[in-house]
């Protein structure tokens, strides 16, 4: 059991708080599971709905109430077969926004992320706390380590990169350690999570608007498509909202409408 856990009072003031104020059981819900017995600094915890359901005084009902408002605001996401909640933000506010990598903490965060039980939140977790915490072993939802991890560029200094090489007329003709990159990837397959209209629309969109995507572009485009997917959104309805509009990253939606829900039975779809 936690000792102690952070509350600030201007979190009162917050867009998160003030959009869980909308139903009692969801700011109830809420305000318990940032200060849970069961929690954890990192956010990423064992939560049986029915201890939830005990300590808040709210019953079953409510209490899943309140963990589906939780949920629709987009403040955690939870597992009813792993019984895992993941308050998104909780990390950040409990331990900081960021540290520096000789920082002690750091090794502590690792261990005990290593430490947490099978669930389907450890990728996105690490995902999301990489490099703010430096961790370096990611984990896949069925527990297992999936190696040191690889540095990757942001989306957007890849599309600089892009648009200097065609304001300049092209790839450097110049020696380059990333030639592969700039040729055809006849190894590529298409994951089979993706929806493939969608993406054959989305990369016909990019021709169109003259930013075909090199195999690097791709590659983090993909990826961060897989962040999404473990977090639940839609990658359909994302890949043709950048379709749409002619953007060349892709984006999570800000309104929760294709974000991780729960089912009538308490599992997300």
């Amino acid at each position: 059991m936690r000792e102690y856990a952070k509350a600030e009072p201007k979190m009162w003031h917050g867009e998160t708080m003030k959009a869980l104020r909308k139903t009692r059981e969801g700011l109830i819900v809420g305000l318990y599971l940032m200060t849970s017995p069961s929690s954890n600094m990192l956010g990423l915890f064992g939560q049986p709905i029915l201890y939830m359901a005990y300590e808040t005084g709210l019953g079953e009902e409510g209490a899943r109430k309140g963990l589906q408002s939780c949920i629709d605001e987009g403040f955690c996401s939870y597992d009813e077969a792993t019984e895992v909640v993941w308050v998104h933000e909780m990390a950040k506010y409990q331990i900081a926004s960021e540290l520096k990598a000789s920082d002690k903490q750091c090794v502590g965060i690792q261990k005990a992320y290593d430490a947490l039980p099978k669930n389907p939140f450890l990728g996105a977790f690490f995902d999301r706390y990489e490099h703010a915490f430096h961790l370096s072993k990611r984990r896949s939802a069925d527990g297992s380590t999936q190696g040191p991890s690889k540095p990757l560029r942001s989306q957007e200094q890849e599309q600089e990169q892009e648009q200097e090489q065609e304001q300049e007329g092209g790839p450097s003709k110049g020696p380059s350690k990333n030639l592969k990159s700039e040729s055809l990837d006849l190894e590529f397959v298409l994951p089979s999570w993706m929806p493939t209209d969608a993406w054959d629309g989305y990369v016909a969109m990019r021709k169109k608007q003259r930013k075909p995507m090199t195999d690097r572009a791709r590659d983090l485009i993909v990826a961060e498509l897989q962040r999404f997917r473990d977090d639940g959104y839609d990658i359909e309805a994302i890949l043709d909202k950048s379709t749409t509009n002619s953007w060349t990253a892709v984006y999570a939606p800000k309104d929760g409408g294709t974000g991780p829900t729960m089912n009538g039975g308490g599992n997300r779809v």
